[in-house]
């Protein structure tokens, strides 16, 4: 398997809240070039998930392996892209792309390979201007072409346009899916949205809460583009939410007797 994680646990230890257990009992495995989004409630562990696959967080019980290779640090086959786009204000846009390619290219080969992933994010007539004169749509894309550029096997992108308004991100949609097609990249992303998650993803895995565990494994057959009138959309989302709300719940009335605890 490409991607594999097996009975994969994490657990926080604090001095003043003692330990806690964020999931366990985590087996998951994902195809070369499949769409993989991570979904549930706030609490449940998708991002601390990517961030062990990225080698940003330590395992502390199980195992994850990328082509049979245990993932024990970061590393230039995984590409992370995050809710904030986290570029560099003091280079323009060619630059930012260009800057982890540095070690590992000569200056010409960076430039080169940091324009052909400007075009394909339809950003190449930018490429002069700065981070702060972009909007937030535009500078999501300048990270999706930084993290590319560096060919990575895994795309981790965690809720990459959860700060966008509607009309961005459903631009920005459709942009990923063209990538996704030409790149054939492998791709594990984290958000929130039920509908995000159905639109983009071949498959789309629920996350329970406290400790998190996978409660459901959707494979989504709807041919793309898809439709939100579709019916088979319409009644993957109501599974789904249905799924969620119970686990939605449970947090609530954690945090509401926690609360009168104190």
């Amino acid at each position: 398997m490409f991607l594999q994680m097996d009975k994969v646990g994490k657990t926080f230890n604090d001095k003043e809240e003692g330990s806690f257990e964020v999931f366990s009992d985590i087996d998951l495995s994902v195809e070369e070039n499949q769409f993989v989004s991570l979904l549930g409630p706030s609490g449940c562990g998708k991002s601390t998930l990517l961030s062990m696959v990225a080698g940003l967080e330590t395992v502390t019980e199980g195992s994850i392996k990328l082509e049979g290779e245990e993932i024990k640090k970061a590393g230039p086959d995984r590409g992370m892209v995050f809710q904030e786009a986290s570029l560099f204000p003091w280079l323009n846009v060619k630059e930012n792309v260009m800057f982890p390619l540095k070690q590992q290219l000569s200056k010409q080969e960076a430039s080169k390979r940091a324009d052909q992933f400007l075009q394909m994010v339809h950003l190449s007539r930018f490429k002069e201007n700065y981070t702060h004169e972009l909007s937030g749509g535009m500078q999501q894309r300048v990270a999706i072409a930084r993290a590319l550029a560096m060919d990575p096997k895994v795309l981790l992108m965690d809720e990459p346009f959860g700060a966008l308004d509607e009309q961005t991100r459903h631009i920005l949609h459709e942009e990923l899916m063209k990538i996704w097609q030409e790149t054939k990249k492998t791709i594990l992303f984290v958000t929130h949205s039920i509908q995000e998650a159905i639109k983009l993803s071949d498959r789309v895995i629920v996350m329970g809460t406290r400790p998190g565990k996978i409660i459901a494994d959707f494979k989504i057959d709807v041919p793309r583009p898809r439709k939100r009138d579709d019916e088979r959309v319409i009644e993957l989302e109501k599974k789904v939410m249905n799924l969620l709300e119970g686990e939605i719940n449970k947090v609530l009335k954690e945090e509401l007797s926690h609360e009168g605890s104190h």
